[in-house]
């Protein structure tokens, strides 16, 4: 019987079928799978369900363009550069200057923070926002001080919203209660739970809906472009729009450069109706750490982001390079709350699915279909990009990024981080922690107090080292304590342009 069934397929594939049996595989595979999300459902009742069920539909959604794709979704020879009118320099946006009454734009403005991940990069549990980077402060703690200063200060109600994933959830609702007598309302709602699917069956690995032991690693949040759907079915965008607002300014909790900017508000509000910008993406100039970084390019008269995973490797290379694609995505979003629940109920939301392969603990190879929160720049209307200053990405991903924020590079104030005034070169400088700083813990045991910065242009840490109060270091610096050996740089050192290796440990006697 198998043996027909193949030389029938054989026949239709050689009769010139191929694309008509290659639909009728994509079909037998959607098929198969909306079967399983069904059995799925059927291991729960009640809300759970019904979250879950909503969840899948956006899930089938994405499989089945997932299955449709037939290569490259972008075409390299249509790339062209961005029209000079595209994207804005910040400062000519700034030139415009600020109305008498900010007070009535930001009260259009919802302020939204991405929450979903986890420390665990950094070796902490829990979410990542809830890591201290600043005399005790979280991200979470800087940001609800950012909003409430602006509240405070010009007599406003912004609201923070926290997107949520199934990981972070109940962690930062426990938080939250801290926050009630502050001047801020904090609302949250939560990102989809998709299924991770086995790589060869292009099928659910959960057999049931829970949470626990293995059945754990069988689910993921799909990445910050889910924020749409998710807001949308959350019931929270149609209740902000009912209170007057306009427009969300969206960004990761951990890049503590993304304060609400008056400026760039002022130039979304005050366009003509019939003009109205419903999507500003900031982009920054690329530096050589920043060459994986996504692009604004122009493609099919559209302005389109640009990341690394859509580009053919004959052309990484090409990408990379600073001369021609000169500017990246910071992930900093302004967008139309209108146009979002305009996009959603006309099912309008396109942005290029993201493959991110994974393998589980037992060695299952799993695929997880993702998007991006800046790939639907092209689905909004007068979208525009704005160069914006460098001070506004300053990412917490590392342990070395921490040693940076928690320096005396930085300042303090109403939550918000600014360059001191002291460093003579605006630029950060490039530190790099060694696998021994990786985990908080271990990096903080390390330093019996940050070192004095201000004149530092360049760290490398390497080994087992640790640093006494009150170091200072300046010009380009390299510690390297060999296998076996350590450093211990003593209490008041101050190390200029130098190059420390070998053993040198100072001990009491």
């Amino acid at each position: 019987m198998i043996q027909i069934e193949h030389v029938k397929t054989v026949s239709r594939v050689a009769n010139g079928g191929m694309a008509q049996f290659q639909e009728m595989m994509r079909q037998q595979l959607e098929s198969s799978m909306h079967d399983e999300l069904e059995k799925l459902l059927d291991t729960t009742t009640g809300a759970e369900r019904e979250v879950s069920k909503k969840d899948f539909e956006g899930f089938k959604n994405l499989f089945h363009r997932f299955l449709q794709v037939k290569g490259p979704s972008v075409e390299w020879i249509k790339i062209q550069r961005p029209p000079e009118d595209s994207i804005q320099p910040y400062d000519k946006i700034a030139a415009r200057g600020l109305p008498d009454n900010v007070a009535n734009s930001l009260n259009k403005l919802v302020v939204v923070k991405l929450n979903g991940g986890l420390g665990t990069s950094m070796g902490c549990k829990g979410p990542k926002s809830l890591i201290s980077v600043r005399n005790e402060n979280t991200f979470l703690d800087l940001t609800v001080q950012q909003i409430e200063h602006l509240n405070k200060t010009y007599n406003t109600d912004v609201p923070l919203v926290l997107m949520n994933s199934f990981n972070t959830d109940e962690d930062t609702k426990k938080i939250l209660q801290k926050y009630t007598h502050h001047r801020v309302k904090i609302h949250t709602f939560n990102q989809s739970r998709y299924p991770r699917v086995n790589k060869e069956s292009l099928l659910p690995v959960s057999t049931n809906l829970s949470m626990n032991g293995q059945n754990a690693e069988g689910w993921y949040p799909p990445g910050h472009g889910d924020i749409y759907a998710s807001f949308y079915n959350s019931g929270l965008l149609d209740q902000l729009i009912e209170q007057g607002k306009e427009y969300i300014f969206v960004s990761n909790i951990d890049n503590l450069g993304a304060t609400v900017d008056l400026h760039i508000l002022h130039h979304l509000v005050s366009q003509p109706n019939g003009k109205r910008c419903e999507f500003v993406m900031e982009v920054t100039d690329k530096t050589r750490a920043d060459v994986k970084g996504g692009t604004l390019i122009q493609y099919e008269g559209k302005l389109r982001l640009l990341e690394i995973a859509q580009v053919p490797k004959t052309h990484v290379d090409e990408f990379k390079s600073v001369s021609k694609f000169k500017i990246f995505n910071t992930n900093n979003l302004w967008i139309s709350l209108p146009a979002i629940k305009r996009l959603q109920e006309q099912n309008a939301m396109d942005m290029e699915i993201i493959v991110n392969p994974k393998t589980l603990d037992g060695g299952q190879n799993v695929i997880q279909l993702e998007t991006a929160v800046g790939a639907a720049i092209k689905c909004f209307d007068n979208a525009l990009g704005i160069n914006v200053p460098r001070s506004r990405f300053l990412p917490v991903k590392t342990t070395s990024d921490l040693l940076l924020v928690m320096s005396n590079l930085y300042s303090l104030e109403a939550g918000s981080l600014t360059m001191s005034p002291k460093r003579e070169f605006p630029t950060t400088p490039h530190v790099k922690l060694g696998s021994s700083f990786t985990k908080v813990q271990e990096y903080l045991i390390r330093f019996e107090s940050i070192p004095d910065m201000l004149e530092l242009d360049h760290l490398t840490v390497s080994g087992d080292v640790t640093f006494g109060k009150n170091v200072s270091l300046k010009g380009t610096v390299i510690i390297i304590a060999n296998h076996g050996d350590r450093i211990d740089i003593p209490a008041g050192s101050m190390l200029e342009n130098k190059i420390v290796s070998g053993n040198l440990r100072i001990l009491d006697h």
